[in-house]
């Protein structure tokens, strides 16, 4: 069936008369997730979480628009796991631009960035983007912070751990190798203090950190609890989508 909120299901003969209030961009990552779950899974996981968010938004009379997942994220420090595939902040600055540019003319004055990778950063574009596009309103969120891992899952998940090893069973079970086949997910953790407080950063190089390129333990994942966490998540981040939808642009502050 259709979804009229979903571009790529959509026709000309739909298109053509629709007005929308805002665009959702799902951006992800192709990369490995250790020895369990598929490369693709921060692209299915912007595109199930995108989906279903917005199908409550729009039942909630938001007029939005989901566009095609952009595949790629930044990969920079996976540079020698084999098909991570990179693409460096400076292309991404030029899709988004490109993408901007379109919704800009077309007056869809609102884009809302669905970040389903950590090594992606939007901040610094929106920055620069918003003052060549100033009718623009341009917000990323990462739907992954959107609620408390603590509620759901007994270890915390950086990467392919039991959080996006329960949603996976969930959205794509055949997908997903059995748990007895996934490492450790144990990683090294850099020896600065600063770093490890938070108040300094570095970028990991990956193999030198993770021997199965997981961070995090999943084997304590289920269906079960990527259900539950995925109905939370998909509730809040659509209300941000209502929210955005329906505010005008002079109604931001308050």
């Amino acid at each position: 069936m259709m979804r009229p909120y979903i571009l790529a299901d959509n026709n000309w003969k739909t298109i053509k008369d629709a007005s929308f209030e805002v665009a959702v961009l799902p951006w992800g990552a192709c990369e490995a997730h250790n020895y369990h779950l598929p490369y693709g899974t921060d692209i299915f996981e912007a595109e199930e979480i995108a989906a279903a968010s917005a199908h409550i938004a729009w039942e909630q009379g938001a007029k939005l628009i989901v566009l095609p997942a952009i595949p790629f994220g930044v990969n920079t420090g996976q540079y020698d796991v084999l098909l991570d595939m990179n693409m460096n902040p400076s292309t991404q600055f030029a899709v988004l631009h490109d993408v901007i540019d379109t919704l800009n003319r077309q007056r869809i004055y609102k884009l809302i960035i669905l970040n389903s990778h950590g090594g992606n950063d939007f901040k610094t574009m929106i920055r620069e983007l918003g003052l060549k596009f100033p009718n623009m309103f341009l917000c990323s969120c990462d739907w992954f912070k959107s609620v408390d891992q603590k509620e759901f899952f007994l270890n915390k998940d950086d990467h392919a751990g039991e959080m996006e090893t329960s949603l996976m069973l969930y959205l794509r079970p055949q997908l997903v190798r059995p748990l007895s086949e996934a490492g450790a997910g144990s990683a090294k953790k850099f020896r600065f203090k600063a770093v490890q407080e938070g108040w300094a950063w570095a970028e990991r190089k990956w193999m030198q950190v993770t021997n199965d390129t997981g961070v995090g333990d999943p084997r304590e994942a289920s269906a079960e609890k990527g259900e539950k966490y995925f109905k939370v998540v998909t509730q809040k981040v659509a209300q941000f989508f209502v929210e955005v939808a329906k505010t005008k642009k002079e109604d931001f502050y308050v």
